[in-house]
């Protein structure tokens, strides 16, 4: 059973309450299999799919056959379904898009910054005891809006050696460019320095166990990444006046993915936290995934009482949830008192799974408390900004002799030279 706690009987750490420890040969696996990956490329790929997935593949990369296969036997409901998150997905991201611009107030010199979309990036989408096609939409639309001309996308393939044709079906949809069978740690690797089959690309988003995290960890410098994300995490903040049995149901909808998984209830009334915790031994027998579902309640959930809706509110600030549902009377008079949340959903009426599927913003979000300091998935994790300068001859003179005096100060005698040679007798002409 969940447990129930006042705020005044709490730590901060308690509030917190996060084991990110992994296993501790984690780290050692990830780097043997990285290692492996880089030595011997697509070989190495085969014998993970068939150790870790069962499936025995002769091609790693799925076929415009097996694409055209997956979308004919797709339900024509579910792919209308698709078209419409991806186009709310699409018009939310296009919002995030960025203007170059260029300053010239100052005589003789010209300022700017421009975006510039990565080459080449790589998704990530997890296989194992789930199909999640609503990552696809969500990691690779905003790819495509941000300009990245090859989007390249791993999943791991069944024990047929087939992709589930729900995925094939989502990243028709989103666009995905090249699509490989192959999943964990080793999709990682080979997303990060290439093998005979997989093009190495510049930056890797997308979810993933703990060795898909790990992995992520260690070849960044060689790539981008997106975030090292953690277990799934609902925090609802509700009043008096929610139904319980719909609180319930939102706590669960994040504890069933994983049993590392944390719902988290804060309320400032004790009748809500005491119905909410009986609805959950009424709802958790009912779901096909029940055994996940208990194990993250159990271990990782909580229900926490506050005094008033002020002091609930500090709490979720502290905990930084990557999901945070608002429920409340007036939820817009809390939303700018919310100073850490992934996604902030308004109202009793919004439940996460709206978020996740269907409104448009991101569901690829920080976990583990990093809402503290980082933001969801976007359009800014597939481009880069460059800035520029220009400077005529007249107007680098009218500045020379400070920026020479700020680089002696340093003792960067060169810097200073390579302003005041260029007005030496001998300098060269105007640019």
């Amino acid at each position: 059973m969940i447990q129930l706690y006042r705020l005044e009987d709490l730590t901060p750490d308690q509030i917190l309450n996060r084991d990110l420890r992994a296993e501790k040969d984690v780290e050692a696996v990830v780097e043997a299999i990285i290692a492996d990956v880089r030595a011997r490329g697509d070989d190495a790929l085969r014998d993970y799919a068939k150790k870790f997935d069962g499936a025995d593949l002769d091609a790693l990369e799925v076929t415009p056959a097996e694409m055209e296969e997956a979308l004919a036997a797709a339900d024509p409901d579910f792919l209308e379904t698709l078209r419409m998150a991806a186009a709310n997905i699409e018009a939310f991201h296009r919002r995030q898009l960025h203007d170059n611009f260029v300053m010239t107030e100052q005589d003789g010199v010209i300022l700017g910054q421009k975006y510039t979309p990565v080459e080449r990036a790589g998704v990530y989408v997890p296989g194992g005891t789930a199909a999640y096609p609503s990552t696809v939409l969500m990691d690779v639309i905003p790819a495509k809006v941000a300009g990245v001309p090859e989007i390249v996308m791993t999943t791991p393939a069944g024990k047929d050696g087939k992709v589930n044709p729900a995925i094939l079906a989502a990243a028709s949809v989103a666009g995905v460019t090249r699509i490989f069978k192959t999943g964990g740690a080793q999709a990682v690797a080979a997303l990060a320095y290439g093998t005979q089959s997989v093009p190495a690309v510049d930056k890797i988003v997308g979810p993933g166990n703990v060795y898909v995290a790990t992995a992520k960890r260690m070849v960044y410098g060689k790539v981008g990444i997106d975030m090292i994300a953690g277990p799934s995490e609902i925090l609802v903040l509700a009043d008096g006046g929610c139904n319980p049995a719909w609180v319930a149901a939102d706590l669960l909808s994040q504890a069933e993915h994983d049993k590392l998984a944390s719902p988290v209830l804060v309320t400032d009334s004790e009748a809500l936290a005491k119905a909410v915790q009986a609805e959950l031994e009424v709802q958790i027998p009912q779901l096909p995934r029940a055994a996940i579902a208990r194990a993250s309640v159990d271990d990782n959930g909580k229900i926490i009482v506050c005094q008033d809706l002020g002091k609930a509110i500090e709490v979720c600030n502290i905990i930084a949830p990557e999901h945070l549902e608002v429920c409340v009377e007036d939820p817009f008079a809390v939303l700018g008192k919310i100073r850490n949340a992934g996604s902030i959903f308004l109202g009793r009426n919004v439940p996460e799974a709206l978020g996740d599927y269907f409104a448009g913003p991101n569901h690829t979000l920080p976990t583990s408390g990093t809402a503290r300091f980082s933001s969801p998935l976007g359009v800014d994790d597939f481009v880069k900004r460059s800035s520029f300068i220009y400077y005529t001859r007249e107007a680098l003179g009218a500045v020379k002799d400070r920026i020479a005096a700020f680089a002696e100060k340093e003792g960067l005698h060169a810097h200073a030279r390579s302003v005041t040679i260029r007005y030496e007798e001998e300098g060269g002409a105007s640019q």
